[in-house]
């Protein structure tokens, strides 16, 4: 019988737990969610968006959203839609909070710039929809006032005003003008009035290179081009002519493009044609279609993508990379040495069983197979006595793995940070950054022994 109260104990303790589990804490959760939810201002699922519409005093935007291309305008015209601009505004108004309800069911509207909205927004969400008027800013520059429509509350928020305030149809239609990924270009045509340039990436595993196919069969800059598809993805109109009488006008005004580039991926062609009619004007204009709208561009975008053949040619001289390099041959006026990789590791010619410092040698061997050029000086090499180059204050020759010569580059006078140059890889004298002849180790710098023996004298 002692043990009775012990077993009361237990099954009151085992009973409150009970309870607790089963009524309190879902009662607790619910109430949270509710709470949580009392704070959204739109309690819709940003995934679930079907539709949008923004009406201010000057227009009506209505936006659809498909599978195909996401969000889309379907008035005042049909055409493509921003679909960052769209996403910012809706993530704004899934993300809001309310701060408080500052009035339910309000009779008077004007102390919070809600009689006259500067923009009312309904979204959608199949059959389900919520309109919000905006209005004035609250006590704190980033909060609004907002009329909730379906429960006639108005709620101070936490939405920011940029956001929601002068938004107009060029905010939201696409302004980018290639539709494109950097990834998915497999070819590139620039077409000027007297030239053309192609590039085209290689098919080389794990990783491709941009190649040039015309007016030469030559390696590309490998960092020029992702620079130029930079700029072509980053291609956008400051304004858009639609057509009409102005685009017809306009249309009138452009003769031959400054320069027309034709993007090649897998699922199509795409074209730009970029025009100043009147340079003096700043103005300049893009075309996608024969008869699509006319697209208002920076002047600095014609600049950009006007390049002549060497900006976009491999300006690394010497004319072999650095893993295909089976031996090195350096010579100055003070020293001459030969580098031969053999299995992996640097040695010596004239001294191959002594170890050398792999890491300085690596490092300057790479150095030499890297240095670009950084101007031309002229496109044919001519007369070389005024650059120095007779006698050149360094020359490197590299042989390949095959056992022929591929690579050459001389190295003649410097000033000012620039020394003149020559390389195998593409014909002319160019200035090179003049550090190059400050980095020539001497051969007994390349001997780990003689390092250890400089560490130990110490």
């Amino acid at each position: 019988m002692r043990y009775w109260p012990t077993l009361v104990m237990v099954f009151l303790l085992a009973g409150l737990g009970l309870y607790l589990y089963a009524v309190e804490l879902p009662k607790k959760e619910s109430q949270e969610r509710q709470d949580t939810t009392e704070k959204k201002v739109l309690v819709f699922d940003q995934e679930a968006l079907s539709g949008l519409t923004i009406k201010s005093d000057q227009q009506e935007l209505v936006f659809a959203r498909t599978s195909e291309k996401g969000w889309v305008l379907t008035a005042p015209l049909k055409t493509d839609a921003d679909q960052r601009e769209v996403q910012n505004l809706i993530r704004a108004l899934v993300t809001g909070i309310v701060a408080r309800v500052v009035e339910d069911r309000p009779t008077n509207l004007a102390p919070f710039g809600l009689d006259n909205p500067v923009a009312t927004i309904t979204v959608e969400a199949g059959a389900a929809r919520e309109t919000f008027s905006i209005g004035d800013s609250g006590p704190l520059s980033s909060t609004l006032y907002v009329l909730r429509g379906s429960d006639r509350k108005i709620l101070l928020t936490n939405l920011a005003p940029k956001d929601f305030v002068n938004k107009t149809l060029m905010t939201f239609r696409r302004k980018d003008l290639l539709h494109m990924s950097q990834g998915d270009v497999e070819r590139i045509r620039l077409t000027y009035p007297t030239t053309e340039i192609v590039l085209y990436q290689g098919q080389e595993k794990p990783k491709s290179k941009w190649k040039l196919r015309y007016p030469i069969e030559a390696e590309a800059d490998q960092t020029e081009v992702r620079a130029l598809l930079f700029r072509l993805e980053d291609l956008k109109a400051m304004g858009i002519v639609d057509p009409g009488p102005e685009r017809d006008a306009l249309a009138q005004t452009l003769t031959v493009p400054k320069v027309k580039v034709a993007i090649h991926t897998a699922d199509g062609d795409q074209t730009v044609k970029l025009y100043q009619p009147d340079p003096a004007s700043g103005e300049a204009i893009a075309e996608t279609s024969p008869n699509g709208p006319l697209y208002r561009i920076s002047p600095v975008a014609i600049r950009d993508l006007t390049k002549e053949l060497f900006n976009f040619q491999d300006k690394r001289l010497l004319g072999i990379d650095y893993t295909d390099i089976a031996m090195l041959s350096i010579k100055t006026p003070t020293e001459q040495y030969v580098l031969i990789n053999q299995q992996n590791e640097w040695v010596l010619e004239d001294q191959p069983a002594e170890k050398l410092d792999q890491q300085a040698t690596d490092l300057f061997v790479s150095r030499v197979a890297n240095v670009p050029a950084e101007e031309r000086v002229t496109k044919q090499a001519g007369p070389l006595a005024p650059y120095g180059l007779v006698e050149p204050a360094a020359e490197f020759i590299a042989t390949g793995r095959n056992g022929k010569i591929a690579g050459k580059l001389s190295v003649g006078s410097h000033a000012n940070g620039l020394a003149y140059a020559m390389g195998q890889r593409i014909p002319g004298v160019f200035h090179i950054r003049a550090d190059l002849l400050t980095q020539i180790p001497p051969k007994k710098d390349l001997l780990a022994a003689s390092l250890e023996r400089a560490a130990t004298s110490r």
